[in-house]
């Protein structure tokens, strides 16, 4: 990557690479390797992890020029990480476990400064995935419904909102709050609203082709 940014005899178009235009192939990459697992294809998992590790080294490469920080930095920083957030397997502690690793967690947000319960859920997430994120962290403060009943109630609710809306832009939001609905109920019902949409793609998928 050094040979690759070098500014006289790098490849023309790496060395006019930052972080905001690399971070869409960033994204990509760490998509076509969920793809990979979702489709089992093993050879094909070897080749994106190897894309989204050169998307690693790429911003590593990047910073270190800035003067932030090099790739090794980023190797130590989540071994020091992964020993932090583990004290019951590498520090002796004599609690563990899931419970733990939330609180370690929550004392990390609070040292960055993130003090609000949805502090820190990050804005470049798909929107399925972030709206879980919110609704769990929400729960833990108490803030859910006491069982599942009532979140299916709430996708009816704003089911209604959506029949009922009578501009384009009302339409949009009353359909965005009918989808944080459905993401809570596959919440409450233990189901992974990405993973079940992907599913029902790759369902589709197959069914369309074999109507062709």
């Amino acid at each position: 990557m050094e040979r690759l940014r070098d500014p006289k005899a790098g490849c023309e178009w790496d060395t006019v690479q930052t972080f905001a235009t690399i971070a869409p192939y960033t994204i990509e990459e760490a998509y076509e390797v969920a793809d990979a697992i979702q489709r089992g294809d093993m050879a094909d998992l070897k080749d994106e992890l190897g894309d989204l590790l050169l998307q690693v080294i790429f911003h590593s490469r990047m910073a270190e020029e800035a003067g932030h920080f090099g790739l090794a930095d980023v190797v130590a920083a989540i071994s020091d990480k992964m020993e932090r957030r583990h004290p019951h397997i590498f520090l002796g502690a004599t609690e563990g476990g899931h419970h733990l690793w939330e609180q370690i967690k929550a004392a990390e947000r609070g040292n960055k400064g993130e003090q609000g319960a949805l502090d820190g859920v990050a804005i470049g997430l798909p929107a399925l995935l972030r709206a879980e994120k919110l609704q769990k962290r929400a729960a833990r403060t108490g803030f859910d419904w006491p069982d599942p009943s009532g979140a299916r109630a709430k996708i009816d609710e704003e089911l209604a909102e959506v029949e009922a809306a009578e501009t384009p832009e009302h339409r949009e939001e009353e359909i965005g709050d009918l989808l944080f609905a459905v993401v809570n109920w596959a919440r409450k019902q233990g189901v992974d609203p990405e993973a079940a949409l992907r599913a029902a793609n790759a369902k589709f998928e197959r069914r369309f082709e074999g109507m062709e």
